[in-house]
């Protein structure tokens, strides 16, 4: 009798701890419904006094900093996050859950659109599933297509070296400026007057003028740093 007792007790206590997918998708869910709001409640409740938590943006936070950063958006600002597509990997007291999420926000009446995925490790302790560590990052988009100073096209025209034996081509065919680097062979598409991108590729293009009038670099902007190409012919 005895046996059979604690085998209930211990079963009712396995139950009790398993969580579902479906379930961490709500809890998550919960926690970017009170984004907009600003409402710190969820954000603290879900997640553990240790936990780490690193943004998009490249910063790392612990649950203050975490919980401090959640505020209501702005007058004129609305928004929501959706969890979408999401997978999870579920075993004994540690769950990790992964995702994207979907944000539309619309500011003073203009939509704008953005597309996430996190990855979140839940740990059952204590009685409880809390988040211990969280990682965001943000989907690449291409910058929207503006208008080039076609005019300049053809000053761009020429053979550019990075360094003896690597260099580059820039081409003018049929009012396109396109990048040839070995066999691949892309357009450069403006963003704005001297400012090109390369479809799904990060960084933009930028094209220096010298002192003489004359296009003399071709410039490989990364993160803010820039790779400096010399134009040779």
């Amino acid at each position: 009798m005895k046996r059979l007792l604690l085998l209930a007790l211990s079963t009712a206590c396995a139950m009790q701890h398993q969580i579902t997918q479906d379930e961490l998708v709500v809890r998550t869910q919960a926690l970017f419904d009170a984004v907009a709001p600003g409402d710190k409640a969820p954000w603290q409740k879900t997640f553990a006094e240790d936990s780490m938590f690193f943004d998009e943006k490249g910063r790392a936070m612990d649950k203050k900093a975490l919980v401090a950063d959640v505020e209501p958006l702005p007058k004129g600002y609305s928004g929501t996050i959706k969890v979408v597509r999401p997978k999870s990997r579920i075993e004994g007291n540690l769950a990790v859950l992964s995702y994207d999420m979907d944000e539309t926000e619309t500011i003073f009446g203009q939509a704008m659109t953005a597309r996430y995925h996190e990855t979140d490790t839940w740990l059952y302790r204590n009685g409880t599933w809390q988040i211990v560590a969280g990682q965001v990052l943000r989907y690449y988009e291409d910058p929207a297509e503006g208008k080039g100073d076609a005019g300049k096209y053809q000053s761009y025209v020429g053979t550019y070296e990075l360094a003896p034996g690597s260099q580059a081509a820039v081409s003018l065919e049929d009012g396109k400026l396109f990048l040839q680097r070995g066999a691949n062979k892309v357009e450069l598409i403006p963003e704005a007057a001297e400012i090109f991108f390369r479809k799904g590729v990060e960084g933009r293009r930028l094209f220096h003028t010298g002192p003489g009038g004359y296009v003399d670099a071709m410039i490989d902007r990364r993160n803010n740093e820039d790779v400096v190409w010399k134009k040779i012919a």
